[in-house]
C-alpha cells in the first residue's frame, strides 16, 4: 500500500512538472505573439513626434532667418507673453575715451496667436506601417503643410510693418542693382553686416536665374547646411526664394492725386495726418509712403487700417516719426498707379521675432508627446473621437510673430 501511494505521488509530481513546462511555453508563445503585434501595429506618438520635428526643421525657411525666442514653459493659444527685443549695438572708433552704450533691452508683448494643425483619421492599417513608410505617406506631407503655413504667417505678420522700400511697384526685380539698392538701405539704417537675408518671390527668382553672377552664386557651395530655396550670397545678402512672399493690396488713398501733410507731425510720435482725398478713401495696414524734410527722405508704413474723413486721414505708423514734417509737405505713395506691390524682403534677423512655446498634452489623453529642439516645439496626440468612432492623430505647434525692429528691414517692391 505504501509503495502504491509513493508511486502515485511520484507520477503526480511528473505530471505537474510537465504541465508547468507546457504552460510556460504557452505564456512565452503569447508574449512572442504580443511582441510581434506590438512591433507591427503601434507607432507611438513619441516616435512620430521625434521624426516629425526633424522633417519640419528641414522644411522651414523663415524660421531660421528671423530672430527666435523659445523657452520650455508651456503655453496655450491666445496667451500674451512679454519678451525682450534683440539687442542692437553700434561700434564706435575709439579716440580719447570710450562711448558707453546702454545694453538694457526693450520688451514687447507677443501674442501666441497661431496653432498650425494637421489632424488625420488613422486606423490599424496606418498604425501597422513601419516608420519609414509612415513618414513618406503621412509625416512628410503633414510637416510640409505646417512649414508652409508657418512661413506664410511670418511673412504676412512681418512685411506690413517694414517702412523702408526700394524698387518700383509692379516691376519685378531683375538686376544686380536690386540687391545693391537693398543692401544700401540696410547700410544707411546701420544694420549689422552679419546675417543679412533677402527673400524673393518666384517671379524675381525666375528673372535672377538668367543672370550669370547669380547662377554662379548658387553653385559656389557652402560648409553650412543649405536651406530650401537658397539662391546664394550676393551683395552681402544671403538670398532665398519662397512661394510665400506676400503681395500687398494698397488702400485707395494711395491713388490720391497730390497727398500732403495736413498738420505738422510730432517727432518720435506714431501718428501723421495726411490730406488730399475727396471723401472716405482708405489706408490699408502695410501701405507705405515717403516724404522729404530738410533734404532727408523719411519712409513710413501704416500699422493699421484707417479711413479718411472728408479727404483727411490719420495714420498710425509702425516706426516713430523721424522729424517735424510741416504742413503741405508732399507725400509719395509707391503704389499710386499699381494699387499694390510684391513685398520681397531684405532684413537682419533682429528685425522680426518668432516666439515659440510648447503645448501641453491634453489632460486625460492616453497617448501624446511634446518634443522641442532648436527653438521648435511640436505636439503629437493620438485620441479617439467617440462621436465618429474613429481614431485621430493630431500634430500641431504654437507660435507668435512680432516685427520687433522693422526699421532694420527693407521691402524690394515687385
Amino acid at each position: 500500500m505504501k509503495k502504491f501511494f509513493k508511486h502515485n505521488q511520484f507520477m503526480a509530481l511528473i505530471i505537474s512538472f510537465v504541465v508547468l513546462v507546457l504552460m510556460s511555453q504557452i505564456v512565452e508563445a503569447k508574449q512572442t505573439v504580443a511582441g510581434i503585434i506590438m512591433a507591427n501595429t503601434f507607432l507611438t506618438t513619441k516616435t512620430i513626434a521625434r521624426e516629425a520635428l526633424v522633417t519640419l526643421r528641414n522644411q522651414l525657411v523663415m524660421k531660421y532667418l528671423v530672430y527666435p525666442n523659445f523657452s520650455n514653459e508651456y503655453q496655450k493659444e491666445g496667451d500674451t507673453i512679454r519678451v525682450k527685443k534683440p539687442t542692437v549695438l553700434k561700434a564706435n572708433m575709439f579716440s580719447d575715451e570710450i562711448d558707453i552704450q546702454d545694453i538694457s533691452q526693450d520688451s514687447v508683448d507677443v501674442q501666441l496667436s497661431y496653432i498650425p494643425d494637421v489632424s488625420v483619421n488613422w486606423t490599424s492599417k496606418e498604425r501597422a506601417l513601419n516608420l519609414a513608410d509612415f513618414k513618406k505617406e503621412y509625416l512628410d506631407p503633414a510637416m510640409l503643410a505646417i512649414s508652409e503655413l508657418v512661413d506664410e504667417t511670418i511673412f504676412s505678420d512681418f512685411y506690413p510693418f517694414v517702412p523702408n522700400y526700394v524698387g518700383e511697384s509692379g516691376v519685378t526685380p531683375d538686376d544686380l542693382t536690386d540687391f545693391s539698392n537693398a543692401a544700401k538701405v540696410l547700410n544707411d539704417m546701420k544694420c549689422p553686416a552679419a546675417g543679412r537675408n533677402a527673400v524673393w518671390n518666384t517671379s524675381a527668382n525666375a528673372k535672377f536665374s538668367n543672370i550669370p553672377a547669380i547662377v554662379n552664386a548658387e553653385k559656389s557651395g557652402s560648409t553650412e547646411a543649405l536651406r530650401e530655396g537658397n539662391i546664394g550670397r550676393i551683395q552681402g545678402l544671403n538670398n532665398y526664394w519662397s512661394q510665400k512672399v506676400q503681395t500687398h493690396v494698397a488702400g485707395s488713398f494711395t491713388a490720391v492725386t497730390a497727398p500732403k501733410v495736413n498738420t505738422a507731425s510730432v517727432k518720435d510720435s506714431y501718428t501723421i495726418v495726411l490730406k488730399g482725398g475727396a471723401g472716405t478713401e482708405t489706408i490699408k495696414k502695410g501701405d507705405i509712403f515717403s516724404l522729404i524734410t530738410d533734404g532727408k527722405s523719411y519712409s513710413y508704413a501704416a500699422a493699421s487700417d484707417a479711413t479718411a474723413v472728408a479727404g483727411v486721414v490719420s495714420i498710425t505708423t509702425s516706426t516713430p516719426i523721424g522729424a517735424v514734417h510741416t504742413v503741405d509737405t508732399a507725400i509719395t505713395f509707391p503704389d499710386k498707379t499699381t494699387g499694390g506691390h510684391v513685398a520681397n524682403l531684405a532684413f537682419v534677423p533682429q528685425a522680426c521675432l518668432l516666439v515659440t512655446r510648447p503645448l501641453e498634452v491634453p489632460l486625460g489623453n492616453k497617448e501624446g508627446y511634446t518634443i522641442s529642439y532648436e527653438g521648435l516645439s511640436l505636439r503629437v496626440v493620438a485620441g479617439y473621437d467617440i462621436k465618429t468612432k474613429k481614431e485621430i492623430l493630431s500634430m500641431d505647434m504654437l507660435f507668435g510673430v512680432k516685427a520687433a525692429r522693422p526699421e532694420l528691414a527693407v521691402r524690394i517692391l515687385g
